[in-house]
């Protein structure tokens, strides 16, 4: 008989409605694990570079993130490897009440730091801007170009 059924050793007949409705649930309730479990996978790394005078001012590298969104920022690499200067500064800022405030200051040397500086290796949760300058003392860095790869994951 349509829409029903009997369980064997059962004479009580049995609507297949609510295990239809249970089962639309459970199909709602996997594609919500589906969407999360998609995040997990990140985005694509972002590869760049900035050319600047470098020694002139301090410049802005790369900016990552926008204003009310949440991300996961798991990895950030800068590359001097084409500066020579013995005092290259990092500095990363971000918003605070809405006032830009400096969150890292440090300084590297060309000549014998390491030429890829992993500034985040881990998890950093950023929901605005983050924004990553660089300042040189050679001029011989004017002009030149700093690269930079970073990894996200949308929240």
């Amino acid at each position: 008989m349509p829409g029903g059924f009997y369980l064997e050793g059962k004479t009580q007949k049995l609507s297949l409605e609510s295990l239809l409705d249970r089962l639309e649930e459970l199909e709602a309730k996997i594609d919500g694990i589906k969407t999360q479990t998609d995040k997990l996978a990140g985005e694509l790394p972002i590869i760049g570079s900035s050319m600047e005078d470098w020694q002139i001012a301090e410049a802005d590298v790369v900016s990552i993130g926008a204003a009310g969104v949440r991300y996961k920022l798991h990895s950030l690499v800068v590359f001097i490897d084409n500066l020579v200067g013995p005092a290259i500064t990092i500095r990363m800022f971000m918003q605070k009440s809405g006032t830009e405030v400096k969150v890292y200051d440090q300084s590297f040397d060309a000549t014998s730091d390491p030429l890829g500086l992993w500034l985040v290796n881990g998890t950093v949760e950023i929901d605005n801007v983050l924004r990553i300058t660089l300042q040189s003392n050679n001029p011989a860095d004017n002009g030149k170009t700093v690269d930079y790869r970073y990894l996200v994951e949308a929240m």
